[in-house]
């Protein structure tokens, strides 16, 4: 298993759980944020995500966020699901469509020129109050 080392503005931490993205941690700090904002005073039970899996997103790590970092906020003790959609993606060269569940995009004809249709989203689908 490889490790990061703990230096300042390095893209990855060390955690006894494994290693996390700051980029999923940002991502988490932003969708609590919103939903505080547009919700201020209110309990919150549970946030309904959906990450595409084209959207370059660690599902997994944003659930380890997601309970730090709704410590002490309106949010404390709500439940995170996240729906995690397959993307499609449109063959530039022979205009196939092709279902995909990971970011390595290359057509069954071999190329690897696609446009990305769906599943490259992060939307915050439902939030529930209580």
């Amino acid at each position: 298993m490889a490790t990061h080392s703990h230096t300042h503005g390095d893209a990855h931490r060390d955690t006894r759980w494994g290693v996390f993205a700051l980029h999923e941690l940002a991502l988490t700090e932003s969708v609590v944020a919103a939903v505080s904002e547009r919700l201020p005073g209110t309990r919150v039970v549970r946030v309904r995500l959906e990450i595409g899996k084209l959207a370059g997103v660690v599902a997994d790590s944003v659930r380890f966020c997601f309970d730090v970092v709704v410590a002490g906020t309106e949010l404390a003790g709500a439940r995170l699901e996240i729906m995690e959609p397959a993307g499609e993606a449109r063959c530039r060269q022979c205009a196939a469509v092709s279902e995909f569940n990971d970011l390595i995009l290359l057509c069954g004809c071999g190329s690897a020129d696609l446009e990305v249709l769906t599943g490259n989203q992060l939307l915050i689908k439902e939030v529930e109050v209580g």
